[in-house]
């Protein structure tokens, strides 16, 4: 069973965001990810052309103050996410027009499906619940982050 922790890289958690714009966040979340070496740095811009070339095609703001960007890319070896977390909000073209605070950032290695399928799965089960999401966005910490993933990721929140 895929978990939060298995997922979200290390390096990879930004508990403040310094971008205030769409396009802006994906490129930081990317940087965060490739800084970290969770993504191999040489394919960054694409990375991020191929986020935001997604986004084109529909927006991944679920709605509820949340976003989860994802694609699957021929270099990414091992499934991995990002996570941002904005104070401001960030117009994400959300389907309830909100504004987006938590921000999921998946990337996937293209010839396995399933388990970018899990991972989704296992991100929307706890971003659909509000308790994750109200302690998500009242984060300031990495580690206030980290803490909320190991406890998901036990099963110890309710929905």
């Amino acid at each position: 069973m895929v978990t939060l922790t298995d997922i979200v890289a290390e390096g990879a958690i930004i508990a403040s965001l310094k971008s205030s714009d769409r396009d802006a966040v994906i490129t930081e979340l990317v940087q965060a990810l490739t800084a970290c070496n969770a993504a191999p740095p040489a394919i960054r811009d694409e990375l991020v052309a191929k986020v935001l070339e997604r986004e084109r095609r529909g927006s991944t703001g679920f709605g509820k103050g949340v976003a989860v960007p994802h694609v699957k890319h021929k270099s990414i070896t091992k499934m991995t996410a990002a996570i941002g977390l904005s104070q401001r909000g960030v117009d994400f073209n959300a389907l309830d027009r909100s504004p987006v605070f938590s921000v999921v950032l998946l990337v996937s290695p293209e010839d396995r499906p399933e388990e970018h399928l899990q991972a989704m799965e296992v991100i929307f089960k706890n971003l659909s619940k509000d308790t994750f999401r109200r302690f998500l966005r009242q984060a300031t910490t990495v580690q206030d982050v980290k803490t909320l993933l190991e406890e998901a990721d036990a099963q110890h929140l309710p929905g």
